[in-house]
């Protein structure tokens, strides 16, 4: 219940920035709300990491921070575009094929062996992707192959923090990710500069300090709770801006995008719940080798 609750809020969070990125965006570049984005969330992370012990906070992997994180800037802007400038629904339904693409990056990248049952949940993933862009379609737009370049490169980025988390700590990523974002978002966003007007204060302030949260809540609900067991509940991000899209942006969601959505979830579903399956049969069988002598 309590990794329920933590994820529930990391999706309600996340749900909150991407309102928070539309609302800038009526004003602001996607530059500058990204750059906003970034330093209202390393003034936020700074309390917690300043009650870490310095020691932990070294690292020897910097060059591989920023390649990390240059990666994840593209995917940032690519991703905060499409939250700007498409249907919200439609983009975040989109970003829910990440999972997808961390499936595949793992076996290219990393050599993970996946088996035939995970590799037919990614094609029904892909499946659910192209029933939302329909290309080809009246409704396809450049736009919605933004929204999946930020999925395939947040995949990406996923893998890169799992190499990296094989030596440094959670907190230690999440620092250093952010020192190298700052001054890489601030590069573009120089060249689009303008200073928020009034209540867009609100909207990146809100941005950083929810997209933050929501990446503490997402970190500590992995903690007690199985991936399987939470991916479900960040389906909930889909209602909260559909709503605020319906309400706020006159947007209305068509039925392909939620049967595309409720596709997608299915398969990252799946794909969870067989690498949890697996994570737990290799601990099972490193336990029961080191309970038996000489082997």
């Amino acid at each position: 219940m309590k990794a329920a609750g933590l994820m529930l809020a990391s999706t309600l969070s996340f749900g909150i920035m991407a309102i928070a990125i539309r609302l800038a965006s009526q004003s602001l570049h996607t530059f500058e709300i990204a750059f906003f984005r970034n330093l209202f969330g390393l003034l936020a992370v700074l309390p917690l990491v300043m009650r870490m012990d310095p020691a932990s906070l070294r690292s020897r992997q910097l060059p591989r921070y920023f390649v990390r994180c240059a990666i994840g800037i593209g995917s940032m802007l690519c991703g905060f575009w499409a939250i700007g400038h498409l249907p919200l629904a439609q983009a975040i339904s989109i970003s829910y094929s990440t999972p997808v693409f961390v499936t595949i990056a793992a076996a290219v990248f990393l050599g993970e062996h996946v088996r035939t049952r995970r590799w037919v949940a990614v094609a029904v993933g892909f499946i659910g992707v192209l029933i939302i862009v329909q290309p080809g379609s009246s409704s396809f737009s450049a736009g919605t192959l933004i929204a999946l370049t930020a999925a395939v490169l947040s995949g990406v980025v996923a893998i890169q923090i799992k190499q990296l988390s094989r030596v440094d700590a959670a907190n230690t990523i999440v620092l250093y990710t952010y020192l190298f974002w700052v001054p890489m978002s601030l590069l573009p966003a120089l060249l689009v500069w303008q200073w928020p007007q009034g209540i867009a204060w609100l909207w990146v302030v809100g941005a950083g300090l929810f997209g933050t949260a929501g990446q503490v809540f997402w970190t500590h609900a992995l903690k007690p709770g199985e991936v399987s067991a939470l991916t479900p509940i960040s389906f909930m991000q889909l209602p909260l801006v559909a709503t605020a899209g319906w309400l706020w942006f006159g947007e209305n969601v068509g039925l392909w995008t939620w049967i595309g959505a409720a596709i997608i979830l299915g398969a990252n579903a799946y794909i969870a719940h067989r690498e949890a399956v697996l994570a737990r049969r290799a601990q099972s069988r490193a336990v029961s080798e080191a309970a038996t002598p000489g082997e």
